[in-house]
């Protein structure tokens, strides 16, 4: 594993969100966390380490415009993209986000890539995402085929496990591993007792935490050509049933992450929900 920038600047807490498998709502969610934070008032930069897919970029990229257009002003991070695959580029990115910032929100490429293990294992807060399925599962553990009854960890939650270890040896920073359950639905009842009963075994052994994220709605979807997230609430005008159900799951989502309070020294974006 690259070593990477130092361990993290004492006044930035990291939250790295990172996954080795794609389509589990990890930039969605990493988006809503950073401007989440940032409507409550604290300092928040994001790093987009995928520089092909760039979607945390592109939304914040988005979000810009849908101010530049509107005249709108809303919470905005500071944002920027690893584009070149150097070290001294990721060093010099990391530290020059972390400087002046209470959160430094990173997301990861949904692949194996050294720079999210770095990031992985200089974060404070690490969240994975994954869907209710063992097809996601799958990436953090092994379950036997008739009794679901969890064989052993991962690779994935090796690696994980070796980095906690390591930055536990280097600083004594504990890293809270966060996976966060993403899309659940209210089918196949019995798919998701199965899921969360093996979540609850590997939890025990390695180690994580597990909260309830962002259910599947359309709206996520929708909102990202305009970059705007569930804490925009004046931007929908008149809002649906289903915004306000989406708009209590982020909060409670928030909650569960158990981030520091920071205090302010901006107050937060007026009409902005938080």
């Amino acid at each position: 594993m690259a070593t990477g920038p130092d361990s993290s600047l004492p006044s930035t807490h990291v939250i790295v969100f990172a996954n080795e498998k794609g389509g589990t709502g990890k930039s969605t969610t990493a988006v809503h966390v950073a401007i989440a934070l940032a409507a409550k008032g604290a300092r928040v930069a994001c790093l987009d380490l995928d520089h092909r897919q760039r979607t945390v970029g592109r939304y914040l990229d988005n979000r810009a415009e849908t101010m530049r257009r509107n005249g709108s002003v809303l919470p905005m991070p500071r944002h920027a993209t690893l584009s070149a695959q150097s070290e001294d580029q990721f060093e010099d990115l990391w530290h020059s986000l972390c400087e002046g910032s209470d959160f430094l929100v990173v997301d990861t490429p949904g692949r194996d890539d050294p720079f999210a293990r770095t990031a992985a294992a200089l974060s404070n807060t690490l969240v994975t995402p994954m869907n209710d399925s063992f097809v996601d599962f799958d990436l953090i553990g092994q379950v036997d085929p008739e009794t679901y009854q969890v064989t052993r960890p991962s690779f994935y939650s090796e690696l994980i496990w070796d980095a906690r270890k390591q930055r536990a040896r280097a600083d004594g920073t504990t890293i809270d591993w966060v996976v966060l359950r993403n899309r659940l639905q209210h089918i196949e009842a019995r798919n998701m007792r199965r899921v969360s009963d093996a979540l609850a075994q590997l939890a025990k052994r390695v180690g994580f935490r597990i909260i309830p994220g962002l259910g599947e709605r359309v709206i996520y979807r929708e909102m990202f050509p305009a970059g705007l997230t569930m804490i925009d609430s004046k931007e929908f005008g008149s809002m649906g049933l289903g915004h306000v159900a989406a708009r209590q799951e982020l909060r409670e989502m928030m909650a569960a992450l158990q981030l520091p309070d920071i205090v302010a020294e901006q107050p937060p974006v007026p009409g902005v929900a938080a």
